[in-house]
């Protein structure tokens, strides 16, 4: 092949590249760039896309257990807070149902409050509300 074609090939290929990451860096912009997230509408945030998938991931994290499931469904279940009963209800050792508590606690999902020896756990109906619109916008 002649140094010249080379070249002209060369040249094509690297331009075909070029153009292709400049195509796909034009896109992540387009993304980062969405206005607001799912909830907007309702005035619920301005957060951007990125910001509503990430914490819908953390909230989704937080539930990756069925153990963490089933104590939200028994939260929810029940209109007070809940102190002892959660370890009659869920077949778990108290100390791996304390550790489902915290990651729970932590991700905002649910409140806990001491009453004197122990934590009563409930349900923190605006972390669960938000869930909910962030599910129902997929």
């Amino acid at each position: 092949m002649p140094s010249s074609v080379f070249v002209r090939v060369f040249r094509v290929k690297v331009l075909d590249i070029l153009s292709k990451m400049l195509y796909r860096i034009s896109t992540m912009n387009d993304i980062d760039q969405q206005t607001t997230c799912c909830c907007a509408a309702e005035n619920e945030c301005s957060a951007s896309l990125l910001d509503c998938d990430e914490e819908l991931a953390q909230l989704a994290k937080a539930l990756g257990h069925p153990a963490r499931v089933a104590i939200l469904r028994l939260l929810i279940a029940r209109s007070e807070c809940i102190c002892g009963q959660i370890c009659d209800q869920i077949p778990l050792a108290q100390s791996t149902i304390s550790q489902h508590l915290k990651i729970m606690k932590e991700a905002g999902l649910i409140q806990g409050e001491v009453d004197g020896p122990r934590i009563c756990y409930c349900v923190n109906p605006g972390k669960l509300n938000r869930l909910k619109a962030l599910i129902s916008a997929l």
